[in-house]
Formats: structure tokens, C-alpha cells, sequence
């Protein structure tokens, strides 16, 4: 997973293809190190001298040293025994040696209370960006929050939030409403991962319930599109959000240009049970006539930076230009969703970034150069902590407790 993660795939791809064929505790292991090290690893780095190291062994070394510094309950000859040996197939007898002898270092400081639990966990122009936008209290908070395990949210799809409770709880899973209302907080009672793999839920097979976080219901809950209505989600991979609104009563198109992920939204769309038609469609490439449309849900590829408790990778992936790159696109992305409106209708914005470049500043944007639209918040959908000035939605992680998220309502009023 952590290759993949470096040569450029996602941390949820790199797992969805590494982990298929390892048995439940296997996988719960090699997720929690792969995704332990993501988060940890400027902390992990401080520790291990890796500038004098081989380079293959950069990531035998940071699992090591987080399983002897974070996992108690890994016995520290297994953390080290099992580093020298894959440093051994890796890089021969010499790397071994040098596995051995830099990870008992590091388990001889642990023994005598010695950790490390300090320092950066993020880029420093990433969390300057932050203290200069939240200041440092709030800036720190969200830091420590992206720093912890994420919580493990499910939104109702086939079965109710009473019947899913009962059988989630029978299965021996902690089960709680989560914030906001939002759907259910659901916790493992397993010593290896508190954060159960959805498979393992009862009801999976039969399409129970999606997996989102309550940020992500909230903004579908925020868009209000009235039942009845035909709405084309223009950006629909995984489905979560289009299964949330033909669940609210509307009538899904679900479009995606990314080609391997359609079948994932299909996956989704007929797990769940809704009646969504599904299309592989480049939003960019009008797939629709001008005016064709009642409402259009433009859940824009961003950033990410809302969501990087549970994508401990995207803090190294993200960079101002990666931000200046996403914006570029957004607009783009934008005003070709607004051609598809028709009088009357409605365009949702959507975004799981912090950043205002991606979001209110999009908006402001767009709405100077296209007076036909303007911004008609759906106020009382949401909590109203929730509501920026503008009357968009937002979501926090440092304030709010769940995912960052950010949404616009706007109607086409000419």
C-alpha cells in the first residue's frame, strides 16, 4: 500500500487492491501500519535517520518504528523481526543487519519511556496556511484531529436507522447517532482496529446502508432539491451523495468521467437499491442541451484537505499548486454546470476542501460573471453553526467534530 501510495494511487485505492484476499484480522493489521505511517511519518522520520539509509528501506523502518512506538500490542520482537526479515528479501543481509540495529535502538527508548509525540505530522505551509485562516488555537486542533483515527459513519440505505441499529448491535458493534443527526457512528469492539471494515457489517450484502460521513449527508441535506425533481449528479463517484438524494426524493442522473470509478457508482447504486441511472459523462463535454435540466449537483474534485483524518496521505499530497490546480478546474467545472440550468433551477456546489479558493471564492466568482444565478441558501436545513455569512454550508473538523465540507446553493432566477 505504501508503494502505491508513493508512486501516486490514493491510500483507499491502494487498499481496496492490496487487501482482497488477507483474512479480517490480517487486513485490520496491514490497514492500521499503512495508514499509522501516512499519518505519523514526519514524527516517525525525526526518529530514524534516514538520510544515510537505502532508500527501499525508508518504509520497512517507519512500520517498524510506528508498531514499537504506537501499537502496544505488537510484542517489539515481532515489530523488529519482521522489519529485518522484509528488509532482508529487499535489500540482502546488510540491510538486515542495519534494520535490526536501528529499530532495537528504537525499542530499548521505548522500554525506558522514551517517545516521540511531538513535532510536525503536516507540511509547515500547509499548517502556516491554516494559523494565518483559523489562528494557531484552531489551527492546532484541526492539526490534532487530522492526527486521529477516524470515526466510522453510516447513512441508512435499505433498512431503517432502527433496524440497523438493533442488528448492529446484536453483532456485537458499538452503535450511536452521530453528530448533527447525521446518520449512525459505528465502533469495533475488536483490540486490533476500532474502525470495522463495512463488509463486516450486517446488512452489507444487502445494501443496508452506504458508508458517509455525516458532513457529506449534511451537504446533501443542505442542497434541498425539492422531491420530484430530476437532478443530475455531475461528479458522482462513489455514490454516497446521489443514493442521500434519490433517498430524499429525487430522480438521480449520475454521471462520472473517471472511467474506473463508474463502476464503483454502479456498484453503490445497486447495492443500495435506488433507482439511479448511471452514465460515464465528462461534465466538460456538455453531456446534456443547454437548459435541459431542473437541478445540478457539482460535488467538484478538490483538494481533499477536509478529509485528512481519514486520507492520512492527501497531507502529502497537497501542495499550493495542487490547491491554485483545483481551483482551475472548479470553475471550469462550474460554469459548465450552470449551461445544463434551467430557469427556475437549481446548481449545488459542493467541495470536501478547507480552503476558500475552492470554495467561497469559486462561488464569488461565478456569480459575478453569471447574473442569471444567485445564491438561495437552504438556511434551515442545516445547523446553523454551519452557515457561513454567505449563507453557504461549511463544516469544520476543528469546530464541528466530523469531516470538512463545503456547499453552495444556488437558483437560476432568469
Amino acid at each position: 500500500m505504501l508503494d502505491a501510495v508513493h508512486a501516486g494511487a490514493t491510500l483507499q485505492g491502494a487498499r481496496e487492491a492490496a487487501l482482497a484476499n488477507l483474512i479480517g484480522r490480517d487486513r485490520r493489521l496491514a490497514y492500521e501500519l499503512a495508514a499509522g505511517v501516512l499519518r505519523r511519518r514526519a514524527q516517525l522520520d525525526r526518529m530514524l535517520t534516514l538520510t544515510t539509509a537505502d532508500p527501499r528501506l525508508h518504509d520497512v523502518l517507519r512500520l517498524g518504528a510506528y508498531q514499537l512506538r504506537a501499537l502496544a500490542r505488537v510484542p517489539p520482537y515481532a515489530a523488529v523481526s519482521t522489519s529485518v526479515e522484509l528488509a532482508r528479501a529487499l535489500a540482502g543481509e546488510k540491510a538486515a543487519r542495519y534494520v535490526n540495529q536501528a529499530l532495537r535502538k528504537i525499542a530499548r527508548e521505548t522500554g525506558s519511556g522514551k517517545r516521540e509525540t511531538s513535532g510536525a505530522t503536516h507540511p509547515s505551509w500547509l499548517v502556516a496556511r491554516w494559523r494565518r485562516r483559523f489562528g494557531p488555537t484552531e489551527a492546532d486542533r484541526l492539526v490534532a484531529w487530522n492526527d486521529t483515527k477516524p470515526t466510522f459513519t453510516i447513512q441508512p440505505a435499505r433498512w431503517s436507522v432502527e433496524a440497523l441499529t438493533v442488528e448492529l448491535r446484536k453483532a456485537g458493534f458499538g452503535v450511536e447517532d452521530a453528530p448533527y443527526g447525521a446518520g449512525l457512528r459505528v465502533s469495533s469492539t475488536n483490540p486490533v482496529s476500532r474502525f470495522p471494515f463495512p463488509v463486516q457489517l450486517p446488512g452489507y450484502a444487502e445494501g443496508a446502508f452506504v458508508v458517509q460521513d455525516p458532513a457529506h449527508a449534511l451537504a446533501c441535506r443542505f442542497a434541498a432539491i425539492p422531491p420530484g425533481t430530476v437532478v443530475y449528479d455531475a461528479c458522482a463517484a462513489p455514490g454516497g451523495k446521489a443514493v442521500a438524494l434519490e433517498r430524499g426524493g429525487a430522480h438521480v442522473l449520475a454521471g462520472d468521467a473517471r472511467r474506473q470509478r463508474v463502476g464503483r457508482l454502479l456498484e453503490t447504486a445497486r447495492r443500495a437499491g435506488v433507482a439511479i441511472r448511471v452514465a460515464l459523462a465528462d461534465l466538460l463535454a456538455a453531456p446534456f442541451r443547454p437548459a435541459a435540466l431542473a437541478a445540478v449537483l457539482v460535488d467538484a474534485p478538490c483538494s481533499a484537505t477536509g478529509t485528512m483524518a481519514r486520507h492520512p496521505d492527501a497531507r502529502w499530497r497537497v501542495t499550493p499548486r495542487t490547491i491554485a490546480r483545483a481551483a482551475e478546474r472548479q470553475r471550469a467545472l462550474l460554469a459548465a454546470a450552470a449551461e445544463l440550468v434551467h430557469p427556475g433551477g437549481l446548481l449545488v456546489y459542493a467541495t470536501c476542501s478547507l480552503e476558500p479558493e475552492e470554495n467561497n471564492d469559486i462561488v464569488t466568482e461565478f456569480l459575478a460573471r453569471h447574473s442569471q444565478f444567485a445564491r438561495a441558501s437552504a438556511a434551515d436545513a442545516v445547523p446553523a453553526v454551519m452557515l457561513t455569512p454567505a449563507g453557504d454550508f461549511q463544516s469544520l473538523p476543528q469546530r464541528h467534530g466530523i469531516d470538512g465540507a463545503y456547499a453552495a446553493r444556488l437558483a437560476r432566477v432568469r
